[in-house]
């Protein structure tokens, strides 16, 4: 089965081509800038790479770009070939909890959930409907971000605040990056061969989060009511107290909205040290002796320090700790410092086996308490994973 695997932007359009046989991707690319002067994609197969400027109007002029490109450069002989197509879905609120096969009524509830993602949700709808315009007939699934975090207990996903804003409004934690987290959770008992773990995952690149997981299910995780909460990132501030919202409204004459954009895109690693949101470049300036670098980097550390600490409390110990995305698969020196943190907790590095990017390796040292492992991500291929499963059981 060639499935392809679809996260929508509301100007760019990445993809992935699997063949679900082997699971390998026979191409992969970005359609950039769709709707807007210099609009460009690039392609990705077989070693080679095609990069293109062309005009797009909209999310459909990029399908059909797309598909008719998979033909051209034989990649598939015909559309035909391409038997289901997986869409990242941001929300889903609390009512999925699971993958789902895209029906109206699920079209229709992506889009009254924009409320709760206003810019993820609608681009992710463009998507969709542009495919379905394309290729009506081939089935299509839904694949949640929020899905994995809906087995959270409601003393976990609650705020301590007028219960009616839950009960009227839906306010509560919801969790994000749940995609990337069973990814990993799955990748995990596979490569142990035990279901019975308690793990917690490090999802640390530009936007992070962690994952209390026990027994393959959620029990908590750091990104909340929206991706704004929890660690440190790149350019958002993560936990902070809401009074100093009013606060610097007051100070700057700043509407609320002002002020949250600061906290997502003006925050983090990039607010702490007026250099960057990146953290390789947070690194030079450390080594150049920027003070506030290290300064960003410290804070990085110790919030992800206090939601590994805290989830081993609540998980009653831990037998994996694992890092992935950009940074945790890539920081030689965060995992470092993040993991000598907690000594008192038995978790020790192996130095040398940490010295290492990007590929899955166990990086915990003998006499651990925890086996700690590096795992690189691929949210893509459980999209992929979870649409053959779906279209599969429902032929």
């Amino acid at each position: 089965m060639k499935v392809i695997s679809i996260n929508a932007g509301s100007s760019s359009l990445k993809f992935q081509l699997f063949d679900m046989n082997d699971e390998t991707v026979l191409a992969s690319g970005l359609f950039e800038r769709i709707g807007i002067e210099g609009s460009c994609y690039t392609i990705k197969y077989n070693d080679k790479k095609v990069k293109e400027e062309v005009e797009m109007k909209d999310h459909s002029d990029a399908v059909k770009i797309l598909l008719d490109k998979l033909i051209s450069l034989n990649i598939i002989s015909s559309f035909e070939e391409i038997e289901a197509v997986g869409h990242r879905v941001v929300h889903g609120r609390d009512k999925y909890t699971e993958s789902v096969l895209i029906t109206d009524e699920v079209i229709e509830d992506i889009d009254t959930f924009k409320e709760f993602a206003p810019i993820h949700n609608p681009a992710n709808l463009l998507g969709i409907k542009a495919f379905k315009e394309i290729l009506p007939e081939v089935p299509m699934v839904a694949v949640f971000d929020t899905a994995f975090h809906q087995t959270i207990e409601e003393e976990n996903f609650l705020y301590p605040v007028p219960y009616k804003w839950y009960t009227d409004y839906q306010v509560r934690k919801y969790g994000f990056h749940g995609t990337s987290h069973k990814f990993i959770a799955k990748t995990i008992e596979e490569k142990l061969g035990r279901k019975d773990l308690r793990i917690i995952n490090c999802h640390l690149g530009q936007g992070a989060s962690l994952a209390a997981i026990k027994d393959g299910k959620c029990v908590d995780t750091s990104m909340g009511f929206t991706p704004l909460t929890g660690v440190v990132m790149g350019t958002r501030s993560g936990d902070v107290d809401a009074s100093i919202i009013p606060f610097i409204m007051e100070k700057e004459g700043k509407n609320v909205h002002e002020v949250i954009d600061d906290l997502n895109k003006k925050s983090g690693f990039l607010g702490i040290s007026q250099h960057s949101s990146d953290s390789r470049d947070i690194e030079e300036g450390i080594a150049a002796g920027n003070r506030n670098c290290a300064l960003a980097e410290e804070k990085f550390i110790r919030s992800v320090v206090n939601y590994i600490a805290q989830y081993y409390v609540l998980l009653g110990g831990c037998d994996v700790l694992t890092f992935t995305a950009g940074i945790g698969e890539n920081s030689i020196n965060s995992r470092l410092k993040i993991v000598s943190e907690l000594a008192s907790l038995g978790m020790k590095i192996d130095v040398e086996a940490n010295n290492v990017r990007g590929e899955f390796r166990k990086i915990s040292a003998d006499d651990s308490k925890t086996e700690i492992y590096i795992v690189p991500t691929n949210e893509e291929l459980m999209i992929a994973r979870d649409t053959k499963t779906i279209v599969e059981n429902n032929r």
